[in-house]
């Protein structure tokens, strides 16, 4: 097999290696000057010393001349420095243990043409991956990579897709044009480590400056150095990055090219599409266990529940099925995408989805596909998932012996809890991402609607609530951009081309056009109103129905004043993540003291909540009530009191939760009685 590499990667590799060699010169300048800086320094330290010996001639003389030493070896330190993948949560295997899957590999390895993989991880999650420890001289003398086989992933595909996803992993490797790739990832890896990877040199400097106030003078003028050192560098870093983010986009291309070779274009497609529903679900699964450590509860095949999940996602969005496994299309991922905004991300290291399978299409090569699960390739399939799943469960702390939940009470709590916090199916997804706009409820004297309830939750009404969510995310996109946050020279605007400097002039525009929206659903979602209440009144229930949307205006604008608490608090407490003064930590928990005389006062009334008495748990419960025991101190003398900080931060993420989940609460409800008032 023998994959041309397109123009655009060869235009974009020279520009990467120009870009490698800019660095070299710039970092081969620096050194020579601190070379020069530590031979001056050194002979001014002896000189120092030797006109005078004494104490303070001796500490300067040393300090001067480790000054240029500090310089150097911040400059040198890169070369010994290794990248290492932490391999903690992975698990070895061999070809002893798994023969058929290491056949597999074997195939695949061939026909791409590269070496066998130095070794073959197991890892939780839904992916696939090829890695290796790399330093600086891991570019002269080549390395061996390692194989990163997710479960997950596994679990979610079939044999002919596990094979193109293998065969792209490789692709990477596997001509010498593609050498230059992995040569730059190399470099790329080297200068971040050198730039931001400098704990031990700040430790290294810090004591060497308090063991003598004289060192410490040079030590502070060698950190301002290495600062001014450390800005051209990352300006050399950000030059050369941004043009190994285009040669790594142009790469996955060339890689995805070589898999369709492989194993056909469609496999490497249908397991791209369905990676975001695989993934969601074994998250799902794992936040699901996450709600059951108070109960000391785990699993005991976190794979085998992945799966129900994935289906039974899948059969609630009306998902076709191949081989029991989900077919997701291009319109299922952008159904209620309505963004006429689009731009080039030049800071990303893989092209989209969208991008990635319309150069699939276009290779058109089919291959005879093997339909069996890929994880049958494992001799125990089982067994190796059970195995997994305990070690992800060994490192969560639980207060008592646990328990396995049986896979059958899963499915059957799972699905409960889900239906039991879905929105109706007879929405439509109306109000999946929307809420009830507020109206006049008392005001109302006309009740005659001719819509029907097909015609209130139809497409056409669907897609004006997700035309308004496009013309939100567009406006803040575009604010961005108008604010630099973005670095980009031009973007797309319903099909017109724009210089990011015309920004801001945008911006007036969609707010009309997104104001005129609100107006037509606010609209609608009083014709919803009365179509229910006419219902409602069928039955005697319409003013039951009306304090029920009297209530839910109240809580929708409670909410917001809970969440504007909660983000204030975020806000004052986030210097306590950075370096601060003394005296400015002292004034700003001032600032604090307010917030959290609300915040005691909020959580007092969540706690006597009659909405919330079954969603509070002891454990929340004994955070909260810790809490209002007393007057916390969050900083005695020079240093934080961590435990009390805690406390807080506890308190305060269970009052944002409980927030939120009164919030949704009062909503499920309002919709589930309308949907109630409908004729059976």
């Amino acid at each position: 097999m023998n994959v041309q590499v397109s123009s655009s990667f060869k235009k974009m590799t020279g520009k990467a290696v120009f870009a490698i060699i800019l660095f070299i010169i710039t970092y081969i300048i620096l050194l020579s000057l601190a070379i020069g800086m530590t031979v001056l320094c050194v002979m001014g330290g002896i000189a120092f010393i030797a006109a005078k010996p004494m104490a303070i001639t001796i500490g300067l003389g040393v300090g001067l001349a480790s000054l240029g030493f500090f310089i150097l070896v911040f400059l040198f330190k890169f070369l010994f420095k290794q990248h290492k993948v932490d391999r903690s949560h992975l698990v070895e295997i061999s070809e002893l243990e798994e023969p058929k899957l290491f056949s597999f590999i074997k195939e695949v390895v061939n026909e791409v043409q590269t070496d066998f993989p130095k070794r073959v991880y197991l890892s939780g999650d839904v992916n696939a991956c090829v890695f290796y420890d790399s330093n600086f001289w891991s570019m002269i003398f080549p390395i061996r990579k390692n194989l990163q086989i997710g479960l997950g992933l596994v679990n979610t595909i079939s044999e002919q897709e596990f094979k193109a996803i293998l065969a792209h992993e490789f692709g990477h490797f596997s001509q010498r044009s593609m050498k230059v790739g992995s040569y730059v990832y190399n470099v790329n890896q080297v200068i971040f480590n050198m730039l931001y990877d400098n704990e031990s040199f700040d430790s290294m400097i810090q004591k060497w400056a308090n063991i003598s106030g004289y060192f410490s003078i040079f030590v502070s003028i060698a950190v301002k150095i290495i600062q001014g050192i450390q800005w051209v560098l990352k300006k050399m870093y950000a030059f050369i990055n941004i043009r190994y983010m285009a040669l790594s986009r142009e790469m996955e291309f060339h890689a995805d090219e070589i898999a369709a070779n492989v194993a056909g274009y469609l496999p490497l497609k249908e397991s791209l599409l369905r990676m975001d529903l695989a993934d969601h679900s074994y998250n799902a699964v794992l936040g699901y266990y996450d709600a059951k450590i108070p109960d000391n509860i785990k699993s005991e095949n976190i794979y085998k529940e992945q799966g129900f999940v994935m289906n039974f996602l899948a059969a609630q969005n009306n998902l076709s099925f191949k081989n029991n496994l989900p077919i997701v299309s291009e319109l299922d991922l952008s159904k209620y995408n309505k963004s006429k905004l689009t731009f080039k991300n030049q800071w990303a290291s893989h092209p989209t989805i969208e991008e990635r399978i319309r150069a699939l299409e276009l290779t058109n090569i089919h291959k005879t596909e093997v339909e069996k699960p890929a994880i049958l390739l494992f001799e125990n399939e089982e067994k190796i998932q059970e195995e997994i799943t305990e070690k992800m469960f060994s490192t969560v702390t639980y207060a008592e012996n646990t328990t396995s939940l049986d896979f059958e009470k899963f499915k059957a709590d799972y699905s409960q809890t889900f239906n039991k916090n879905s929105f109706p199916t007879e929405y439509n997804s109306y109000y999946d991402n929307k809420n009830p706009i507020e109206f006049d409820v008392n005001n109302i004297v006309d009740f005659n609607v001719s819509e029907t309830m097909d015609m209130l939750f139809c497409k056409e009404k669907i897609d004006t609530v997700y035309d308004f969510i496009a013309f939100e995310n567009d406006k803040n996109l575009l604010i961005n951009i108008a604010n630099k946050e973005y670095d980009i020279k031009s973007f797309d605007y319903d099909g017109q081309k724009y210089k990011s400097t015309e920004a801001q002039n945008l911006i007036p525009k969609i707010e009309t056009e997104q104001n005129s929206i609100r107006e037509r659903i606010k609209e609608h979602d009083l014709k919803i109103y009365k179509f229910f209440y006419n219902e409602a009144l069928k039955k005697g229930n319409a003013t039951i129905l009306k304090e029920k949307y009297i209530n839910f205006f109240k809580q929708d604008s409670e909410y917001d004043n809970k969440v504007a608490l909660y983000n204030n608090i975020s806000e004052v407490t986030g210097f306590i993540s950075v370096v601060t003064p003394f005296e400015q930590i002292r004034e700003n928990l001032k600032v604090l003291l307010p917030l959290e005389l609300k915040l005691k006062m909020e959580i007092k009334r969540l706690l006597k909540d009659e909405t919330l008495r079954n969603e509070i748990s002891q454990q929340t419960i004994g955070n909260f009530e810790n809490y209002l025991s007393k007057e916390w101190e969050y900083f005695n003398g020079e240093e934080y009191c961590n435990d009390n900080l805690q406390i807080l931060f506890s308190a305060t993420n269970d009052y944002n939760y409980l927030s939120s989940r009164k919030y949704f609460i009062t909503k499920l409800d309002l919709l589930n009685y309308q949907i109630g008032q409908l004729e059976k």
